[in-house]
């Protein structure tokens, strides 16, 4: 079986520029368009969320699709499920509004709807076929692949590092 992907995050490459929850927005709009999206009402939810730690850090929160989801375990209406792939999604037909799934979410990433009274969070653009909040960050602070791929990258990127410093300190 093949390892599912996730989203991850490089946490120091954020930029706090929102261009992520903005792609999110108008991928999950109507009609697909910021100026379309604008004038639509409802209005388009954003599933992704930058939020504020520190004077210079900004850190993307995505919905991490919970191995033992608490969403999932405590969804009363049974709206909340996991696909074939691995992520957690919630049916706007089945939700009834009731944010037990919000008040279980250990991230804070699931939204509440008001004007349609139901959850949202991420779905991993699954009617499309690029994730919109990673193909916005002009920074790359978001990645989508596997587990394997990212630890790759990420002991790549400390050995060119102890490589480089390594090569300064005998200078």
């Amino acid at each position: 079986m093949s390892q599912p992907k996730e989203i991850f995050v490089i946490q120091e490459r954020c930029m706090g520029c929102h261009s992520c929850e903005l792609a999110c927005a108008v991928a999950h709009s109507a009609k697909k368009s910021l100026y379309d999206a604008l004038s639509e009402r409802p209005r388009p939810k954003k599933r992704v969320y930058i939020e504020w730690v520190a004077p210079d850090k900004n850190v993307p929160i995505v919905c991490r699709h919970c191995e033992d989801a608490p969403c999932l375990n405590a969804c009363i209406s049974g709206a909340i499920s996991r696909n074939s792939k691995g992520a957690v999604l919630t049916d706007d037909q089945k939700c009834i509004g009731c944010w037990t799934c919000v008040m279980m979410c250990p991230f804070g990433v699931i939204g509440r709807h008001m004007e349609k009274r139901i959850a949202y969070r991420c779905d991993r653009c699954l009617d499309q076929s690029e994730l919109a909040c990673v193909q916005a960050c002009p920074a790359k602070a978001l990645q989508y692949g596997t587990v394997e791929q990212f630890s790759g990258e990420i002991r790549n990127d400390a050995a060119q590092k102890l490589i480089s410093e390594t090569a300064n300190n005998l200078r």
